[in-house]
């Protein structure tokens, strides 16, 4: 490969203004010292405080430095792919703002890149401090992912390099809630993977509470596997079993005479059936949305502002 291989770094950023600064800073220290030709693209995503002024300001004095700014807040998947969509670089990596994903690593997820791997992901050794019901919600959730789309997702992370195929081949994918973690695996290429241990946050807190966690669980399940769909055929058929086993139980009581009196059976199979119907039009029902906004073809983002400039 030729030696002037540009890296894009594409950086999603939610009201991260303490962070933009340190983040440059650390990445472009680390790639000058190792001559890696470099942009850096920060994605805010419609974020309430100084951010995208923090990038502007940022790209005024750092020609490398490129920024968008969406219309409001379009999730953290819609600013990956307008940072796939926007980066020039022959190769792109995605990581978090607040430095969690360090960047000591992108040498040498750029080495392997250049000795011909086409996607290099980075995944984690460990957590790093989680409660213990963050920990367990997050391992429930990497189980099943896992288990519908048959790829080892326990330790993935959105720590990646993609070669320029593999960046193509994601932008053609026409999903409107695409789930990069999970496609980037499921394109497939020539793939190396590098683990690291998960950084404190530079600054600031976290944005992620518990319910944007589990609606972000339950999206990206639901878009990338059907999965759930079946729970329904496994309800149905475990009440089938319960109820020829109840049924066979009262016949036999009734004709042996010690037939209970009272409708305490009836009343709880009515709670139980009227339970698993209700859960499992509420897994169609969510399906049928999906499928509502996929036919609505909405765009995935609207920019409202960039800045920076773009190489030639």
């Amino acid at each position: 490969m030729p030696d002037n291989q540009l890296l894009s770094i594409i950086i999603p950023a939610y009201n991260e203004q303490e962070n933009i600064d340190q983040a440059f800073v650390a990445i472009s220290k680390i790639l000058t010292e190792n001559n890696i030709p470099f942009e850096i693209l920060f994605v805010d995503d419609g974020s309430c405080d100084q951010t995208f002024a923090c990038v502007q300001k940022l790209s005024e004095g750092h020609k490398e430095v490129r920024g968008i700014s969406f219309s409001r807040n379009f999730g953290k998947e819609a600013a990956i792919f307008a940072g796939l969509e926007g980066a020039q670089g022959d190769c792109c990596l995605i990581m978090d703002c607040d430095l969690q994903h360090p960047p000591a690593l992108i040498p040498d997820m750029y080495r392997l890149w250049r000795d011909g791997f086409e996607v290099v992901e980075g995944i984690k050794a460990s957590r790093g401090k989680e409660s213990p019901f963050h920990r367990l919600c997050a391992k429930g959730f990497y189980h099943i992912i896992s288990g519908a789309t048959g790829i080892d997702m326990s330790r993935a992370s959105d720590f990646k390099l993609l070669d320029r195929k593999a960046v193509d081949a994601l932008l053609i994918l026409p999903e409107r809630a695409p789930f990069f973690r999970a496609l980037s695996s499921w394109v497939g290429f020539k793939t190396a993977s590098l683990s690291f241990e998960v950084q404190e946050r530079t600054a600031g807190a976290s944005k992620w509470s518990l319910w944007s966690l589990t609606k972000y669980a339950i999206r990206n399940i639901t878009s990338f596997s059907g999965a759930p769909m079946q729970m329904v055929t496994l309800l149905g058929w475990i009440m089938l079993l319960v109820s020829l086993a109840l049924g066979i139980q009262s016949l036999y009581r009734y004709f042996s005479g010690t037939a209970l009196e009272g409708f305490t059976t009836v009343i709880l199979l009515q709670l139980i059936i009227g339970s698993v119907l209700m859960i499992s039009l509420g897994i169609i029902g969510h399906y049928i949305s999906r499928i509502y906004e996929e036919i609505k073809a909405r765009p995935r983002y609207i920019i409202r502002k960039q800045c920076g400039q773009e190489k030639n």
